[in-house]
């Protein structure tokens, strides 16, 4: 390429970029008008899901001791409740759900004994996602472990097997999250002693967990409770952790070095517009509009589709993904420096032996 051409394209790829940081300024601002919460709005949305909830959760106690299959078959309407509960549970972790922060974090507080997730520690890890989602020079914290090609490659095949693993899509949804959520969010080790974020907040809910749960399973007896629950936290804990998955890892995901790495741009670059149908989206709570809570985490859920219906242009500036197309981004594990996509395994072996 002669100089005067690469000269050409870098400033058209510099032209290119502050375009998408002015873009990214001006959502931004247009996101923030709707950050104020709505008390009617909030009560209606926690009794709309609650209540069935537990409504569902009684029916499956009781089938469970006549008819297993019955139980098992609610556990997906109520696994889907429960989700829902988390996403009002997360918006309490923002301040956004309620006008009130007391408000807020008692109700976070109260969810917290139904998601199994303690409130004031998932609360600071999910704000230093917020503050690093696709900075390379800052990952770790409250996200999926993502590592980059170069990454992957230096690694001994020990070290490798054990990353694949990891990445595999069943064990990471079917074994990893639950896991997560059930067991470590017990034992958070590298949480902070003192202050509510550490834990004092883990041990709280534990001690929660253990009184409010040991005397349902006193009631209505252990086999019982374990039908009617337990299935419905493991659906549970596997959806939110394909949501958290999908909201970030996509063939055109947003990384960048702490250097180059930007608010806006990771909002709306590297955060999904997940095309769902409407019960989907109602179950989900709106999540699927991430790149607007990104662009605006003090967004309540039930204002983020009035926020895009105002803005026709939110639809189509942060990646689509259908149902479908979410789907074939499973197998998505690594990033490349080179290409910035996510790729796939497969595509590193392919790669390597068309340069063999």
């Amino acid at each position: 390429m002669k100089p005067q051409q690469t000269s050409t394209r870098v400033t058209d790829m510099a032209d290119a970029e502050n375009e998408d940081l002015e873009k990214g300024r001006r959502l931004a601002a247009h996101c923030s008008a709707y950050r104020h919460a709505d008390t009617r709005q909030a009560l209606f949305q926690l009794l709309s899901t609650i209540i069935p909830f537990f409504a569902i959760t009684i029916a499956m106690t009781y089938l469970s001791q006549h008819a297993l299959w019955a139980t098992l078959l609610l556990a997906i309407p109520a696994a889907g409740l429960l989700v829902r509960l988390f996403i009002i549970q997360h918006d309490c972790g923002h301040a956004s759900f309620f006008p009130s922060r007391a408000a807020n974090t008692a109700m976070g507080r109260l969810l917290s004994l139904l998601t199994l997730t303690p409130y004031d520690h998932w609360r600071r890890s999910h704000a230093l996602h917020h503050a690093s989602s696709g900075n390379l020079d800052r990952r770790g914290v409250g996200d999926i472990n993502t590592m980059t090609v170069r990454e992957y490659l230096a690694l001994s095949r020990w070290r490798r097997l054990q990353y694949r693993l990891y990445r595999n899509p069943v064990i990471l949804f079917l074994i990893g999250v639950p896991f997560y959520f059930l067991i470590i969010h017990r034992f958070p080790f590298g949480a902070p002693v003192s202050g509510n974020g550490g834990w004092r907040s883990i041990v709280a809910l534990n001690i929660a967990i253990v009184c409010f749960y040991g005397l349902l399973m006193a009631s209505i007896g252990v086999m019982p409770f374990v039908a009617a629950y337990i299935p419905v936290w493991i659906m549970a804990t596997g959806i939110g952790g394909w949501l958290f998955f999908i909201q970030h890892q996509f063939e055109d995901a947003y990384w960048a070095d702490e250097e180059n790495w930007d608010l806006q741009l990771a909002a709306i670059h590297g955060s999904s517009y997940y095309v769902l149908p409407r019960a989907l989206q109602w179950i989900t709570g709106n999540i699927g509009l991430h790149h607007i809570h990104h662009l605006c985490s003090r967004i309540p859920n039930y204002r983020l589709q009035e926020c895009m219906n105002d803005c026709p242009e939110l639809e189509y500036v942060s990646p689509r993904l259908t149902l479908w197309e979410s789907i074939k981004c499973a197998r998505l594990s690594l990033w490349d420096e080179d290409t910035r996509k996510l790729i796939g395994f497969g595509d590193l072996e392919v790669d390597a032996a068309a340069h063999a």
